[in-house]
């Protein structure tokens, strides 16, 4: 038989955290055809990749990436990393179904200004990347903040019944459209003021789905077990999997707390499907909230609307040259984006290394000074910490980014290489795997990555795209909950 494809002498990670092990793969038609010693097969397009690890293509879980795929869909900064699927909605911001009266809240805006906003339903934003044709496949959430902007005048309290009624309409329809579930950013001003009753009642739409609640929890801070507790309530109360948006102990007087967060994790593991995912970094990237504002760490702008000179300086440097005070020149230089160094090293480690955690980038493609986990979150994870520090080996870093997340958000027949499983693949190089791109300079591609293939089409190949887009949209797979028992 003549396949399409034909990968010899891989060093097979198949994603679901067993070691590698040595095979030719074959593919046709868009799928992984066949596994093993294939010495007497020929292919249209051969490849001997002695050496070189081939694993199922990453799975970027927290992405803000919902109108860049329309827009730039090569989507250079995460094809050259090798991830070959996005699930975009993340922190209760999605661009659909959004029908906007004036620019977008804060954080809205980071998928852009009012243009980007342009999809009055679920269908309309999953025709639109249909249409864009994106280099890689797009799965997502339903924001809970995109909601509220829909249908409240005052973001800054809580719904009214009828909104709440209007809010699990549309969540209704884009469940019942293929979305994987809801998404919540309760730390953000737009959502704070969101009663937890207003949560749980719109929840109750993901029943039925068997859709799974993620969350951007109410705090991060001082309170971070107590918006643990609320989480876990709302999903126990929606008997929907639960997943904590990048866990961390933020602030400096959090530090350490890590063991704690993670015992709470496993304790309503043990009931109930829950996990989470986190960046390999030890600095977020967000709005500039003044909440946040501090001299305990190094604060960096990445944009300023009044100020856009201001962009990869740092606060305290910003506020010197003025001669204010820290608050007042974060004020002044609002609305913007920045970067905080809020978090320790090892509370990073502890977390990043947990059999429940996942891998997502949480990169910011419309900052024009990103956070460099845009561009470089999973070789970092490859290559810093499995192969430079060792805190776990190579194949459990790449479940972490593969089988596992495939599992969690129900994407069938991807995560791992199965025969019959979709082709989705990425080819490395152990030794060479790293991350590039650093907060001095953050938008620069990775080395190592040498091969991405996406629905069985090579997009990527020795740091280069091809201009391949084989992209799909990819829809809610049956029952989520399902997902986690056969972890």
């Amino acid at each position: 038989m003549k396949y399409h494809t034909l990968i010899r002498n891989a060093q097979v990670i198949d994603g679901s955290n067993a070691p590698a092990y040595v095979a030719d793969v074959a593919l046709l038609d868009g799928r992984i055809a066949k596994i093993g010693d294939l010495s007497g097969a020929s292919a249209e397009h051969e490849f001997d990749v002695a050496g070189q690890v081939l694993a199922p293509g990453f799975i970027d879980v927290h992405t803000h990436d919902d109108s860049v795929v329309i827009r730039q869909p090569q989507m250079l900064p995460k094809l050259s990393q090798g991830v070959t699927t996005v699930i975009v909605g993340n922190c209760g911001i999605s661009a659909s179904p959004v029908s906007l009266r004036g620019d977008p809240s804060d954080p809205m805006n980071l998928l852009g200004s009012a243009e980007a906003f342009v999809y009055p339903r679920f269908v309309d934003y999953r025709v639109a990347v249909q249409n864009a044709r994106p280099a890689l496949n797009v799965a997502a959430l339903i924001g809970h903040t995109a909601l509220r902007s829909n249908h409240m005048d005052d973001l800054h309290r809580s719904a009214t019944p009828g909104e709440i009624a209007a809010m699990r309409e549309q969540l209704h329809e884009s469940l019942e459209a293929g979305a994987l579930g809801l998404s919540t950013g309760l730390a953000y001003a737009s959502a704070y003021s969101a009663e937890t009753d207003e949560v749980l009642q719109l929840s109750e739409e993901l029943t039925a789905y068997g859709a799974v609640y993620t969350t951007h929890l109410r705090s991060e801070f001082e309170p971070v077990l107590e918006a643990m507790d609320e989480a876990f309530l709302i999903g126990r109360h929606a008997r929907a999997p639960v997943i904590i948006s990048h866990l961390k102990c933020a602030g400096a007087g959090n530090w350490g707390r890590s063991p704690q967060l993670l015992a709470s994790l496993e304790q309503a593991a043990k009931n109930h499907p829950v996990g989470c995912d986190c960046y390999p970094y030890a600095a977020s990237s967000s709005t500039l909230d003044l909440k946040q504002v501090t001299d305990a760490f190094r604060i960096t702008i990445t944009w300023s609307t009044p100020h856009p000179d201001m962009g990869g300086r740092d606060l305290q440097d910003i506020a010197a040259q003025w001669n204010v005070s820290l608050i007042d020149a974060a004020r002044r230089l609002q609305p913007a984006g920045a970067v905080y160094y809020g978090m320790d090293e090892a509370d990073v480690q502890r977390i990043l290394a947990h059999p429940l955690s996942m891998v997502g980038s949480d990169g910011l493609p419309e900052d024009p000074f990103p956070h460099p986990r845009l561009w470089g979150a999973f070789p970092r994870v490859l290559g810093h910490f499995s192969r430079d520090l060792g805190l776990f080996p190579l194949h459990t870093a790449v479940h972490k980014m593969t089988g596992l997340s495939a599992a969690r958000f129900g994407l069938s027949q991807r995560g791992e290489i199965r025969e019959g499983y979709w082709a989705d693949l990425v080819l490395f190089d152990p030794l060479r795997v790293r991350d590039v791109a650093d907060f001095k300079d953050p938008q620069r591609a990775a080395e190592g990555i040498d091969g991405v293939w996406i629905n069985g089409v090579l997009s990527y190949r020795d740091g280069q795209a091809n201009g391949q887009r084989a992209g799909r949209f990819l829809l809610r797979s049956g029952d989520l909950r399902e997902g986690f028992k056969t972890l």
